[in-house]
């Protein structure tokens, strides 16, 4: 037999205001990952981004409130830069269905975080500080100050977009994930295709590694350097970088490691007079 708080129950009639939205945006940019945890990861952090609005929403039902909130504190694990879209998507399912919506909450939840993490992380914690980065640090490097002020755009830009979406996914509700699925295929195939394409370029304009080793036979002299450019300009530079991806994958290999091989084998080829910037 079902008891009382195995019933659905109401909300309290509460909309979200932008002053709800605007307080979700404020304690996601800096408090999100506050109480991030081994067993939970994220679970607190996206709890407290939405918990005064959750006590509005479901205003003097303190059952419904203590079920919802032992659902929204189960394991999450996502992209910062996406997490605010299920949080409004969330957000609007509750306040139009309550406690009837926690079943349908912790699917959405548990549905969207990983393809999110994936699409988010590659695309703003990756590919473009890794394009823009690159290019701004280069323009710093040659003396050009709009290096700098090209990287801090890029953030605003990022915390601009990590602003507006909470608001955009609420008003969408849950038509949002079909809308969006096709589309974020293809803009992840896209964005991978020019991060690959990207970091080519990057790798032939960056990396700076040439032989310099010059063997003299009698009095004819062989440098190393000019008879590689002559079978493909970079060609030192992409074998470089190949080599530490390969050491990537290699089992027991962290990046510490590699950048340690990296140091110890730079300076010995250097030492040895057999590779250098110039």
């Amino acid at each position: 037999m079902a008891t009382k708080t195995d019933v659905p129950t109401p909300t309290s009639g509460y909309q979200l205001t932008d002053k709800d939205f605007r307080q979700i945006n404020i304690r996601n940019l800096f408090l999100f990952q506050w109480g991030w945890n081994y067993e939970k990861m994220q679970a607190s952090g996206y709890l407290y981004i939405m918990l005064p609005q959750l006590r509005k929403i479901y205003g003097d039902d303190r059952e419904g409130l203590k079920k919802v909130l032992k659902m929204q504190d189960q394991f999450f694990n996502t992209s910062n830069f996406f997490n605010t879209i299920i949080t409004g998507i969330d957000l609007a399912l509750e306040e139009k269905e309550g406690t009837a919506s926690i079943d349908t909450v912790a699917g959405l939840k548990a549905g969207l975080m990983g393809p999110f993490a994936a699409i988010g992380d590659s695309i703003f914690a990756a590919l473009i500080p890794a394009i823009m980065g690159a290019i701004a640090a280069n323009m710093a490097v040659q003396g050009n100050a709009v290096g700098c002020f090209l990287w801090m755009a890029v953030d605003f830009v990022i915390m601009w977009f990590r602003w507006i979406q909470l608001k955009f996914a609420y008003k969408q509700g849950v038509t949002l994930v079909t809308k969006m699925q096709g589309t974020l295929n293809a803009l992840t195939d896209a964005a991978t295709l020019l991060g690959v394409f990207i970091v080519g370029a990057l790798v032939a304009t960056l990396v700076n590694v040439k032989v310099i080793y010059v063997a003299h036979i009698g009095k004819m002299a062989i440098n190393f350097q000019d008879k590689i450019d002559m079978i493909l300009p970079k060609l030192v530079p992409a074998l470089v970088v190949g080599a530490i991806y390969w050491m990537l994958g290699r089992k027991r290999m962290t990046s510490t490691r590699a950048i340690f091989i990296v140091i110890i084998v730079t300076i010995a080829l250097s030492a040895l007079g057999i590779l250098g910037p110039q």
